[in-house]
């Protein structure tokens, strides 16, 4: 067979198709939505953390000062983590679905591209965090008095600053699963509380050790919570350390697809596509 006699999607890559990431969210939209074990536990968990984490603000503000002149700082704080890790996890669960029904084979000799594959797991990932954080989000107001969106436009800043270090993380983890297959999904929930000493998330970075301090401000993490804290304790936004903040995300999310796309390829090569989730 001459390559003339091929069909041109053999011959060419295929073009960037929203639809076919269109066709991708709906498939994990309704797996979402058949399911009410799954819907559940997507607002379970960040309602619990916010629950335990908000009578103990209530307490501190009753008997110290500090928690007491900004009320919801660990409210705050709760929920800016809650969205980053629900940001990381909802794309990566969107990626098991395929692993576990052993389908992600199929689905890479299919038109699909790779990158309209990761664009339909951010998709995706932002809807379970609206699924999962809105139940959070009402509880902050009705029971602790903290609304998350009187931060103002500095809350547009702090949530696209937290998932696309998400995302970047979610990339590196798929990718070593890609690597070494479903015995490394565990990754999924251990990798991102690496972050939680390092990101000053519930106190400021500088209580820290001077070498542990220099390895937070590496992370964009970093400064959201940072940036939160001014807001509350002094009403001051530092727009130039969200701004490193985002520059430092490009790199970080750049560096994260790349990963994906090498293990991806070195799956390819190597044959394990269809025996991955073996």
């Amino acid at each position: 067979m001459h390559m003339q006699d091929l069909p041109p999607i053999v011959r060419h890559n295929p073009p960037f198709s929203a639809a076919r990431v269109g066709a991708m969210v709906l498939r994990y939209w309704y797996l979402l939505k058949g399911s009410w074990p799954r819907m559940l536990e997507l607002a379970y968990w960040p309602a619990m953390n916010l629950v335990m984490w908000g009578f103990l603000q209530t307490f501190l503000a009753q008997t110290t000062d500090v928690f007491a002149q900004a009320g919801g700082v660990l409210v705050g704080s709760v929920l800016l983590w809650e969205l980053m890790f629900r940001g990381q996890l909802g794309f990566t669960i969107s990626f098991f679905e395929e692993m576990w029904s052993r389908n992600f084979g199929h689905l890479m000799v299919t038109p699909l591209r790779p990158s309209e594959f990761v664009t339909a797991l951010v998709s995706m990932s932002l809807i379970r965090m609206v699924v999962g954080m809105t139940p959070a989000l009402a509880i902050a107001i009705w029971f602790f008095g903290f609304n998350l969106f009187d931060l103002g436009i500095a809350l547009v800043a702090f949530f696209a600053n937290l998932v696309f270090f998400g995302w970047a993380v979610a990339l590196v983890v798929t990718g070593i699963i890609l690597r070494n297959g479903l015995g490394a999904e565990s990754l999924a929930w251990a990798v991102p509380f690496i972050f939680v000493p390092l990101c000053g998330i519930y106190y400021p970075v500088s209580v820290m050790p001077d070498w542990l301090e220099a390895i937070a401000l590496c992370l964009p993490p970093t400064y959201v919570f940072e940036g939160m804290r001014s807001i509350l304790f002094d009403q001051v936004i530092d727009w130039g350390q969200l701004a490193f903040a985002a520059g430092l995300n490009l790199v970080y999310f750049g560096a994260g697809y790349a990963i994906f796309m090498a293990f991806l390829r070195a799956a390819k090569e190597r044959g394990m596509l269809l025996t991955i989730g073996e």
